[in-house]
């Protein structure tokens, strides 16, 4: 596993296809935006999906997904997705993130993130190597926050 961080940040750019007529992005593109974040925090993180999927024989699926859109991102911003853990359970955890322009937030998703089964849709306890790496993100933010 590479050093634990408390937060993950990716850089994003708004093109033209990110937006509505009103050069805005379009609501359903943050949650694309987000799924790319996670997916760059777990690589950075040294478990990438791909290992789990292919090594453990599971993966991890949106079970809730809660946005607060609060300003728009428009064409051609700079976008900074921030990533956290909140909670980390058996075969669970939630993930904060936080779409960042350069105004501040401009939508802030809450999402929780369930192991199954590839072969059959059931939970399934979240592998040692990618729980070490989530509680690694948790430790290191609470030792950020007492800073």
């Amino acid at each position: 596993m590479i050093a634990p961080f408390a937060r993950h940040h990716l850089r994003v750019r708004v093109y033209y296809e990110d937006t509505d007529a009103g050069s805005m992005v379009y609501h359903a593109n943050y949650l694309r935006y987000a799924e790319r974040a996670r997916t760059e925090a777990l690589r950075d993180l040294g478990v990438p999906h791909a290992d789990l999927v292919r090594d453990c024989n599971l993966m991890f699926v949106v079970r809730r997904a809660k946005v607060d859109y609060l300003r728009p991102a428009r064409l051609d911003d700079s976008l900074d997705i921030v990533t956290e853990p909140l909670v980390l359970r058996a075969a669970a955890v939630t993930l904060r993130q936080d779409i960042r322009g350069l105004l501040g937030s401009c939508a802030v998703a809450e999402i929780e993130l369930a192991c199954v089964m590839l072969d059959a849709p059931r939970p399934a306890r979240i592998p040692p190597r990618w729980r070490a790496a989530f509680e690694a993100m948790l430790a290191a933010r609470a030792l950020a926050e007492k800073e």
